[in-house]
């Protein structure tokens, strides 16, 4: 049985074509002619192979990488082997990825995972919705009433939008994933699996007649440039609106509380809790597995370490971390303590014996 790539293959090119498209010096001149025809780790790449280094965890790999040429900054070129051609870049990872976003554009957003041109045949779309030209909609999915797509969006297999949502252009929208009750802007990427616009956990808790339903009637606003990794939960407000600020990447399985709004180029790594009615601001990054209590605020450029249980505001650029979190400072002059406390009483036990 073949075994697919998947991707397009990138052309091949001479070392002195990379360095000329990347700006990157190509130390030795006269390797120049050598082709390379992909990109690779440094464990596995091969004398065809581009690699990057700028990591001193992977030196051992470095040492003994077959790659045909390694970007690589000023600080690390001695330590490139004398078979690999150095190109010489002071941010080496950014120079790799600017190339392979070149060579691999197929990669950067999910196309129809069945080739689908237009409309799948299967597909259930009701009359009074609305379309631009150049959607695609995969196979089985379901659109309700007075959706509104816009052109170059595609629709995953199976998904379910429900009525009066609207969908910007150039969007994705995964397979399986349910959307309704929200409003999305333009180049929006949502991974497969995603739930957006459900009811958020609203209750009156242990009244005379158990847990009483509080109605959630808001929506959940998406802007545009917003990534939502595959399995994550985005709940719809109660009164005032979920909404995710432009440009902000979410990765798997985050849950998201109503009335929760998120700023702009936010970064929030996988299994994150937000529990309702945060409050986040532009650029804030939070760790995986953070989980943070409701009704608070997180600061402008905040950071989070992951793991961390947040329960008090955080201001802003703000470095907190732990359970509960607090300032990292703080957080690390506690844990020294507590280690000394134990070692000092290990060698009271000792002497004691």
């Amino acid at each position: 049985m073949a075994q697919p790539i998947f991707f397009k293959s990138p052309p091949s090119s001479s070392l002195a074509e990379i360095a000329a498209l990347t700006k990157a010096q190509l130390v030795d001149p006269e390797r120049g002619a050598l082709q390379i025809r992909g990109l690779a780790s440094l464990d596995e790449a091969g004398p065809m192979h581009l690699a990057f280094f700028d990591n001193l965890k992977y030196a051992d790999q470095l040492a003994a990488t077959k790659a045909g040429a390694c970007l690589v900054s000023p600080r690390f070129e001695a330590q490139v082997p004398k078979g690999t051609a150095v190109l010489r870049a002071a941010k080496p990872f950014q120079v790799f990825v600017e190339l392979a976003r070149e060579w691999h554009a197929d990669a950067l957003r999910p196309q129809s995972w069945f080739d689908t041109e237009g409309i799948a045949p299967s597909a259930i779309i009701d009359p009074t919705a609305r379309l631009e030209d150049g959607v695609i909609v995969d196979p089985l999915v379901v659109i309700g009433p007075r959706v509104e797509i816009g052109s170059g969006t595609i629709i995953g297999a199976g998904a379910v939008i429900g009525a009066d949502v609207k969908i910007g252009r150039d969007c994705n929208v995964g397979a399986k994933t349910t959307i309704q009750f929200a409003l999305i802007g333009n180049n929006v990427l949502i991974h497969p699996g995603c739930n957006i616009g459900q009811d958020g956990y609203g209750f009156i808790f242990f009244g005379p007649a158990g847990h009483v339903k509080v109605p959630q009637t808001g929506r959940v606003v998406i802007q545009n440039n917003v990534e939502v990794g595959a399995a994550s939960t985005i709940d719809r407000g109660s009164l005032r609106d979920t909404v995710i600020g432009e440009g902000t990447k979410i990765d798997n399985q985050v849950q998201i509380g109503h009335n929760v709004t998120i700023g702009r180029h936010c970064l929030l790594a996988a299994q994150i809790g937000l529990a309702g009615s945060l409050t986040i601001g532009d650029n804030v990054a939070l760790g995986a597995k953070v989980g943070i209590n409701n009704h608070l605020k997180i600061g402008d450029g905040a950071q989070v370490t992951a793991m961390s249980a947040v329960k008090d505001d955080i201001p802003a650029n703000g470095r907190w971390g732990g359970h509960f979190a607090k300032p990292t400072r703080q957080w690390f002059r506690e844990i020294l303590a507590v280690e000394r406390l134990v070692r000092d009483n290990e060698a009271k036990g000792k002497e004691q014996e």
